[in-house]
C-alpha cells in the first residue's frame, strides 16, 4: 500500500474545511467517517482495520485540494469509495504478505479462489451501489450504521430526519436491500468464471 505521503497540518486543516465550515462539526464528521471506515474494514475481515482506515483518510487528504473544487456530494461517500480501493489492495497483498511471513507453508488454492470471489462480490456491490440514486445510496449507508442499541437510536433519528415513521424507513431499507440483492445476483452471474 502507498504509505509514502505524510499528512501535514495544513492538509489536515484543508480536509476538515472540506468536511464542514464549522470546525467542531467538521471534527465530528471526521470521527464518524473514521469509525465507519474501521467498521467497514473490520466487517470485511481485515486485521489491520485502524491502519487501513488511516490509509484511506491519508489518500483522501492527499487529494483534498483537488476535491474541494471538483467533487460534489457527501464527502463520506468519497471516503467509502477510496476505502473500497484500499481494501482491494489489502486483499491482493494479504496472501503475499502471509507467504512472506510463513515461507515454508504453501498457499491453499481454495484461499486464492475465496479471495477472488470476495473481490468480485465487493466489485459487484460497489457497482450496484453506484447504480442507486444518490438519496437511496445515502439511505442504505446511513441505515446500516451503528450496532445494538445505538443502531436503534440512529434509525429513529434517521426516520425523524426524513420525516417518516420508523416502519416506513424499515420498508424503504428492505426494498433497497432487495434491489441491491437482485443487482448483485445479476452481476455475479455475469462475472467471468476464474
Amino acid at each position: 500500500m502507498k504509505k509514502d505521503w505524510v499528512v501535514t497540518p495544513q492538509a489536515f486543516d484543508s480536509l476538515l474545511g472540506w468536511l464542514d465550515v464549522d470546525r467542531e462539526q467538521a471534527g465530528e464528521k471526521y470521527e464518524k467517517i473514521r469509525l465507519r471506515l474501521i467498521k467497514i474494514f473490520t466487517c470485511r475481515g481485515c486485521t489491520e482495520a485502524d491502519d487501513l482506515a488511516d490509509e484511506t483518510i491519508n489518500r483522501v487528504t492527499a487529494r483534498v485540494a483537488e476535491l474541494v473544487s471538483k467533487y460534489t456530494g457527501d464527502p463520506a461517500l468519497y471516503f467509502y469509495g477510496v476505502a473500497q480501493k484500499v481494501h482491494l489492495e489489502y486483499v491482493r497483498n494479504k496472501p503475499v504478505m502471509q507467504e512472506l511471513k510463513q515461507p515454508n507453508q504453501t498457499r491453499d488454492p481454495r484461499d486464492i479462489e475465496a479471495t477472488d470471489e470476495l473481490e468480485q462480490e465487493y466489485a459487484c456491490l460497489e457497482r450496484c451501489m453506484r447504480e442507486l440514486p444518490s438519496k437511496s445510496r445515502l439511505l442504505v449507508l446511513e441505515y446500516y450504521q451503528e450496532e445494538k442499541g445505538a443502531k436503534i437510536d440512529h434509525r429513529k433519528r434517521l426516520a425523524e430526519d426524513l420525516g417518516i415513521a420508523l416502519n416506513a424507513l424499515r420498508i424503504r431499507a428492505h426494498r433497497l436491500r432487495l434491489q441491491l440483492q437482485k443487482c448483485m445476483e445479476q452481476c455475479l452471474e455475469q462475472a467471468p468464471a476464474n
